[in-house]
């Protein structure tokens, strides 16, 4: 089909979505920074013959992409991160500026896109080699793994790097190509993957960016040419992404929602607990999709546990993203925090406890993005507080009696990421993660992705895995050669 015809198919496609037919110019989206409403920057997104062309030369690329030995694909790979990290600095303030978090806090997602990719390439070689059972006489037989092809990613705005880095990197190495929309809010985020990546030597058209609005989007998905998606957001969005792929088989790998627990057994060690799960509830805002939204500690402990955590949560700073002083910044948007202060009015009505006086952060006011952190107590599990992802900086702390009191209150939950559990006992961890609905265990730690493990979510949490050596197993397909030799 030629160029013109492409654009007039995306016109109908949009139709199909509901979106009027627009014009062929630019639509610009202004990203407002949550701190304080300033515009960071202006970008126009794509429209038909752009997306067109960039589906089509991401398909065209590919072919010879995939012929690049892997030597070299992980010399590249490794290139970018070095641009990338060279970098840093700049790219941390842009995140601030873009969604909020405080800029003594950025620098991390930096380090974590480093590791994060420096695992994938040193996993590359092993998890990418032919596959060969035993030897039969007279016959040559192994299995290769073949690139998909194009891989279109969506990223998220909460961890706009570490988050997308988790598919693009190792999808390069499988030999796919990628195209990436990032989200509206951090859309700087992905031109610098783009001048990273070109910087490194990648050759044109392998990794492309479109900045797209949503109806577009789905229909990318929906193009034949694109042979994988990959997106982390909402479980709402997650099901329009399933159900714009609904007439074709291309892969989905899905990272959604979290309502993710904690257990603080009673031979946990409090103080270290305590500290660790402010942080894994608090940090971001609470804007994490593995950030702590309940937690459940032992009757013979609990007093301690609160005193702790109720110091530990007071002595967080309210403020602007770009103020060094700042621990804890604006959510990305009022919206977002309104959620929050519904969810927490409700849960209050219906008789819990609020520990946490919003006097002491008076940045925090209703219809702003800024939001006081909350610590809930006499809480359960009718509350939404305790069902549906709150995404902001709320917990609710409920006693429990039992190992199996826990277990059944953790499992209790549409959704499935990870789970904690805080003990001295390494047996019983591994005997409590077991019983419990979850993608990931964490003993004494939470909030966290190592990347030589499996990331992947059960239930309204997501399907498909990325990282490790079995995050390779999702970007490419298995191919069989089944040789007799000549007699």
């Amino acid at each position: 089909m030629s160029l013109p015809g492409r654009a007039a198919a995306w016109q109908t496609a949009r139709a199909q979505n509901g979106v009027p037919a627009v014009a062929e110019h630019p639509r610009i989206h202004r990203i407002l920074s949550p701190a304080d409403g300033t515009e960071v920057a202006a970008r126009a997104l794509a429209g038909p013959a752009e997306i067109e062309q960039a589906l089509e030369r991401a398909a065209a690329a590919q072919k010879a992409w995939r012929r690049v030995g892997l030597a070299e694909r992980m010399a590249i790979c490794e290139r970018f991160v070095a641009h990338f990290t060279a970098n840093g600095a700049a790219i941390a303030a842009e995140i601030s500026a873009q969604m909020g978090r405080p800029v003594s806090q950025t620098p991390g997602e930096i380090r974590g896109v480093a590791e994060r990719a420096r695992m994938m390439i040193s996993l590359a070689a092993e998890s990418l080699a032919p596959v060969r059972p035993a030897p039969v006489a007279g016959f040559e037989r192994f299995i290769t793994r073949e690139p998909l092809g194009v891989v279109f990613v969506i990223g998220a705005w909460n961890y706009p790097y570490l988050i997308t880095v988790n598919s693009v990197v190792p999808a390069l190495l499988a030999g796919n190509a990628v195209v990436l929309k990032q989200a509206s809010q951090t859309l700087l985020c992905a031109e610098r993957f783009a001048a990273s990546f070109a910087a490194a030597g990648l050759p044109e058209h392998v990794f492309q960016v479109l900045h797209l609005a949503n109806a577009d989007a789905e229909a990318v998905i929906r193009d034949p040419r694109v042979d994988f998606i990959a997106f982390t957001g909402s479980v709402a969005t997650g099901h329009r992404v399933v159900r714009a792929a609904a007439d074709r088989f291309a892969g989905i790998g899905l990272e959604l929602g979290g309502k993710d627990p904690a257990y603080v057994r009673r031979d946990a060690d409090i103080v270290h607990a305590a500290d660790n799960l402010v942080d894994g509830a608090f940090f971001n805002s609470g804007q994490s999709c593995c950030g702590i939204e309940r937690i459940y500690v032992d009757a013979a402990v609990y007093d301690d546990f609160i005193a702790r955590f109720v110091e530990t949560t007071n002595a967080y700073r309210l403020g602007h993203s770009l103020d060094p002083a700042t621990t804890l910044g604006p959510m990305v948007n009022a919206a977002g925090a309104d959620f929050v202060r519904g969810q927490i009015a409700e849960a209050l009505a219906a008789g819990a406890t609020a520990l946490i006086d919003e006097a002491r952060f008076p940045e925090s006011r209703p219809g702003t993005p800024y939001l006081a952190p909350q610590v809930l107590v006499n809480v359960d599990h009718r509350m939404d507080v305790m069902r549906s992802e709150s995404f902001g900086p709320v917990v609710g702390i409920m006693k429990v009696g039992s190992d199996e009191e826990a277990i059944g209150l953790m499992n209790d939950s549409p959704y499935g990421l990870t789970a904690s559990v805080w003990t001295r006992d390494i047996e019983a961890a591994t005997r409590i993660g077991g019983a419990i609905e979850t993608g990931t265990v964490f003993m004494n730690r939470c909030d966290y992705l190592d990347p030589a493990l499996a990331w992947v979510g059960v239930k309204d949490s997501g399907r498909g895995c990325t990282l490790s050596r079995i995050g390779f197993e999702h970007l490419t397909r298995p191919k069989s050669f089944h040789l007799k030799k000549a007699p």
